[in-house]
């Protein structure tokens, strides 16, 4: 069990806002941690990770990690942290990155093989792609059997295909080397995949806590489909008006009223959906 209760006074988009966060996180859970960007998801990582100093307490497995007059050391917390930057050493090749942190060639082979790097073992980082690159941290940051695995938004760097493919590694990982997961993302997709918590943050607060479906899955009433988007473009074509509107990386196109028209503005956030459950789904 992780129990946080920690405090701290960030400079947020608004300005100063008081990190508060109470909680609790069940061993071998993975959590997921969304919220616009100054929400404090990042903080609240780097807190945990010993990285940033803060008030309050934290206790993993029945130790103390943070208290009063007391905090443990980055190198003692078991702990694995995957960076956005990928943060490798670019002297040493792919394997002697994960050695670098554990000298255990028998463990290092086996994530190699796992995530489908064992050929790239003797390249060095500026050789690799993106998704390889991420692939050798994340590898890396299991190679001490880390109880707490912590990820800071790992794949928002790469195209859909590459992430969907880390995701499931990353998922296949996290099941066999039964770590407690905690990661920052923006994607709902990706949360939904992966976690089986989230818990959402605004102002330095958590204000929704929950199943990915429970958070995610947004429909009222009768409705079957909901989905939230921004509006790009009103057009009148003929005697109608249809709406631009971008979902994620999609942009499709809705027929609004004339009222609609009139009220909506460019760039409003708004949520489009529909009771009728006929959809047609097809490969792409």
């Amino acid at each position: 069990m992780i129990e946080f209760d920690i405090h701290k006074r960030l400079h947020g988009a608004q300005g100063k806002m008081p990190l508060h966060i109470t909680l609790t996180i069940k061993e071998g859970d993975f959590v997921a941690l969304s919220g616009k960007s100054g929400s404090g998801k990042t903080t609240l990582l780097r807190i945990f990770a010993g990285l940033e100093d803060a008030t309050g307490r934290i206790k993993v497995h029945n130790k103390v990690w943070l208290g009063v007059n007391r905090s443990l050391p980055v190198q003692k917390r078991e702990i694995g942290f995957v960076f956005q930057d990928y943060a490798l050493f670019e002297n040493m090749s792919v394997e002697k990155n994960l050695l670098f942190v554990n000298n255990d060639k028998k463990l290092a082979q086996h994530l190699l093989e796992l995530t489908e790097l064992n050929e790239l073992k003797e390249r060095y980082p500026s050789s690799l792609s993106g998704g390889q690159k991420q692939r050798v941290s994340i590898c890396r940051a299991l190679m001490k059997r880390p109880k707490i695995l912590l990820l800071d938004e790992p794949l928002s760097a790469l195209d859909p295909a590459m992430r969907t493919k880390l995701q499931n590694e990353l998922l296949l990982l996290h099941k066999e080397f039964g770590t407690t997961t905690i990661m920052v993302s923006h994607d709902p997709s990706e949360i939904y995949r992966l976690a089986n918590r989230v818990i959402v943050l605004e102002n330095g607060c958590i204000i929704n806590d929950g199943s990915p479906k429970e958070i995610l899955v947004r429909t009222q009433g009768s409705q079957k489909f909901s989905f939230e988007g921004e509006l790009l473009e009103i057009k009148k074509i003929d005697v109608i008006y249809v709406a631009i509107v971008a979902i994620g990386q999609q942009l499709v196109e809705v027929v609004v009223s004339s009222d609609e028209a009139k009220n909506l503005q460019i760039g409003d956030s708004i949520n489009l959906s529909t009771k009728a459950f006929v959809p047609l789904i097809s490969q792409t």
